[in-house]
């Protein structure tokens, strides 16, 4: 089973930022596109943004312009550079492959809480 491990979540204020991490295996981040994901309590899990193995992006429209995506070929870690992080934006962050598809196993998250 492949292992996602999120990390880099925290308590912000409005208007701050937070640099979130995934990690996994070699074999999974070199075959899959990436992506991030976020689940905010009562709602379902939705993308936020996602990066092809060829570097092309996607993001959400509530993230463009805030959120960047990254990847790091060498420690196999996947970044969202998250700026300008509205109250809206709270949720537990994951991170998997892009599209995740149904059936998908998923990691513990990174919880972010922005407070206003």
């Amino acid at each position: 089973q492949v292992q996602l491990v999120e990390s880099g979540g925290g308590l912000v204020q409005a208007g701050g930022s937070l640099r979130l991490s995934c990690a996994t295996s070699g074999s999974f981040f070199s075959i899959y596109n990436m992506g991030w994901y976020r689940q905010a309590p009562g709602k379902q899990r939705d993308v936020v943004a996602g990066i092809l193995n060829k570097g092309a992006t996607y993001y959400a429209d509530s993230v463009k312009g805030r959120f960047t995506i990254s990847r790091d070929t060498a420690t196999n870690t996947v970044y969202l550079q998250m700026n300008s992080l509205e109250p809206e934006d709270t949720a537990v962050y994951y991170c998997n492959k892009f599209p995740a598809g149904r059936g998908a196993s998923w990691g513990q998250g990174t919880q972010v809480t922005v407070s206003s």
